[in-house]
């Protein structure tokens, strides 16, 4: 299985086939804990920093689905840093 992320709500909303590098970085960015939904997390500019080194080195499929749509790596990291704005 390839590596995958799903973003919603300016945060990831799921995952999956993480290699080992993507899964610690994962424990990185919820080291606080995992919301019970990811509208209700507000990831601050440490936690959207974190994401954006997931997206930078994921091998995979980055999956927005608020819009329905595959996005490539820097449309990605522009919707995680703009989210809210």
């Amino acid at each position: 299985m390839a590596e995958n992320i799903t973003l919603k709500w300016g945060t990831v909303k799921g995952w999956g086939g993480l290699t080992d590098q993507s899964q610690e970085i994962m424990g990185r960015f919820f080291g606080e804990g995992v919301p019970l939904s990811c509208m209700t997390d507000h990831p601050d500019e440490d936690r959207k920093s974190i994401l954006c080194e997931l997206i930078d080195q994921l091998d995979g499929e980055i999956y927005n689905d608020w819009w329905g749509k595959t996005m490539d790596k820097d449309e990605a990291k522009k919707y995680v840093l703009e989210y809210g704005q």
